[in-house]
Parts: structure tokens; sequence; C-alpha cells
């Protein structure tokens, strides 16, 4: 998996507003504004997980240590074959 390399690519998701008890109208309506947020909320907290779980990925990627590609041998240092060169 892929991951952004900076956290302002890959932003924390933010939490719905929750509405004010003066929001809804109290008449019984489906969905009620307090359902529509709560489904809200539901997938706030799904978007969340996945962003800690990428998050926890990048950590871990930041702390380990990176392994560097073995150097080459020159060609001077090269065996020659048991032939002499010329």
């Amino acid at each position: 998996m892929s991951l952004p390399p900076r956290p302002d690519d890959d932003p924390r998701p933010q939490p719905p507003v929750c509405p004010d008890n003066d929001d809804c109208c109290h008449s019984g309506c489906d969905p009620c504004i307090f359902d529509l947020y709560d489904e809200e909320y539901g997938r706030y907290r799904a978007a969340l997980a996945a962003w800690e779980a990428r998050e926890a990925e990048r950590q871990a990627q930041a702390k380990a240590p990176r392994k560097h590609p073995a150097k080459p041998a020159s060609p001077a240092a090269a065996p020659s074959g048991g032939k002499p060169s010329r």
C-alpha cells in the first residue's frame, strides 16, 4: 500500500457538527436531522479508523531503519579468475 508522504496530503478526518436541539423540528421527520448526523458520524468513525491505521504505518516506516542497497564492488577489486592481467 502506498502512503502519502506527509500528513498534509492525508489530513485527519474531522467529526461532523452535532445539530442543536433547536435544529430539530420535533415533528417526527424520517429521517430526522439526528438520524442523518448519526449516519454521518458512523462514516466519520470509519474514516478515522482508516486514517489512524495509515498514520500508524507511516510512523512505523519513519522509525524503521532504512536499508541501503549493497554497493557493487569496483572493477579493480574484482577477482581476475586466476589469469594474469596484461
